[in-house]
């Protein structure tokens, strides 16, 4: 074979391998194949939040822990009398704690607020302290006698005259509460105390309220109470929740039967039996 032949070889070579380089077909990639939709899921949320609401005679701080975006806002109270009735503050806080696990107990149309612990001062006192600087504010006040319901300067606690501030909502825990209630309006208020084992149902100068007395019946039969029409053991002015139902809001005092337990299973009952009393 001569170099003509050999060099003819080689030209056709490379024509067909530029031909079968320009020719043959690129290879595919894979064709991206978009992933599934997720299912959808409804989750119910309840939104929460912590806000100071105020402040007590000594500068602690007085917090509503909120659950829900509902209109219909209900208000729970803890600690009014602070460390005298200390299981209301553990209660109000264990509930707290299972709304934050379990949002889904808040209906769509709820706003739960918890104020769990209203004294604080008396709160933060030594176990040792006596009952009445346990129980009282700071200026010595007695609190649920501070509220503007029949209020006067002296009212009564088991048969001790006790100090019921310069006026009504002369204390800032009072009229922390007091705010707090005007800017919220609660459609009802539960106020947890200890002890008695009962719930009682709240009046001022015009009887008690149809929607009080529903109250009443719901939490207690839900968490096994007593249920008090009218407290007549002695005479009370100024309580809150005589002062709520002077405006209009039905209100209940719950007394825990012991100082000692929160009555956990109890009070969540009574609690979700007033969520769905009011519930859409």
């Amino acid at each position: 074979m001569n170099k003509f032949t050999i060099t003819g070889v080689v030209l056709t070579l490379v024509v067909v391998g530029l031909a079968v380089w320009v020719y043959w077909p690129a290879p595919q990639a894979p064709a991206i194949v978009p992933p599934a939709p997720l299912p959808t899921l409804e989750v119910i949320i309840a939104t929460t939040t912590a806000s100071v609401i105020g402040t007590s005679v000594q500068g602690r701080d007085i917090t509503a822990h909120t659950f829900g975006t509902g209109a219909t806002n209900l208000l729970f109270v803890g600690g009014t009398h602070g460390g005298y009735e200390a299981n209301t503050v553990r209660l109000a806080d264990a509930m707290i704690e299972h709304l934050h696990a379990n949002a889904a107990l808040i209906p769509q149309d709820i706003t739960v607020h918890i104020i769990p612990v209203l004294n604080p001062d008396s709160y933060a006192l030594p176990v040792s302290a006596s009952d009445q600087a346990r129980r009282f504010n700071a200026n010595s006040v007695d609190l649920n006698r501070n509220f503007d319901c029949k209020w006067a300067p002296e009212s009564s606690w088991r048969g001790q005259t006790v100090s019921a501030g310069t006026a009504a909502f002369s204390e800032p825990e009072a009229a922390a509460l007091r705010d707090y209630v005007l800017r919220t309006n609660p459609a009802a208020a539960v106020f947890w105390h200890s002890i008695a084992n009962n719930v009682y149902a709240s009046e001022c100068e015009n009887g008690i309220l149809p929607d009080t007395l529903a109250l009443m019946h719901a939490y207690a039969d839900a968490g096994g109470y007593g249920k008090v029409e009218k407290f007549d053991a002695y005479p009370i002015t100024g309580d809150v929740e005589g002062w709520l139902a002077s405006i209009n809001i039905p209100a209940v005092t719950v007394e825990l039967e012991t100082r000692n337990s929160i009555e956990w299973e109890r009070n969540l009952a009574g609690t979700l039996a007033t969520i769905e009393l009011f519930a859409q």
